[in-house]
């Protein structure tokens, strides 16, 4: 059976450009598990997505970390993505992790990173839907 796997990368940001930053270096992560044959996890850009909930309204924050959370529970480790450092959310979510005695990884993707994202979207066959 495959791993079950929470990525914990940042998100939030005052800046727009750092925010879409930050979504494409989750999906990044999500990519990475997922060529590692496990299964992730990334609450946080599935709970930010338009819709869903405002992650610039505390209270909706709020809900979708205690989700995230919960759903953790399931999950044979936490893999933290560590290029872009540790955000304040992050180290929310890893204090977490520790309490609930959850085994956490830490991991980096390189510097890489970026131009690999671009790469692969370049050659989605959804790209126009999903292009950030």
């Amino acid at each position: 059976m495959k791993k079950r796997v929470i990525i914990e990368s940042p998100y939030g940001n005052d800046s727009g450009e750092l925010v879409l930053r930050n979504i494409r270096y989750a999906r990044s992560c999500v990519h990475d598990s997922l060529m590692r044959g496990e299964n992730p996890y990334a609450s946080h850009i599935f709970f930010t997505q338009s819709g869903i909930l405002d992650d610039n309204n505390s209270d909706e924050r709020k809900r979708g970390m205690e989700a995230g959370w919960e759903i953790a529970i399931l999950a044979d480790f936490v893999a933290v993505y560590t290029d872009l450092g540790i955000s304040k959310g992050m180290g929310q979510g890893i204090e977490r992790h520790k309490q609930d005695n959850r085994k956490i990884e830490y991991r980096s993707l390189g510097n890489s990173w970026e131009k690999d994202y671009f790469n692969r979207v370049g050659e989605h066959s959804h790209k126009s839907v999903w292009n950030i």
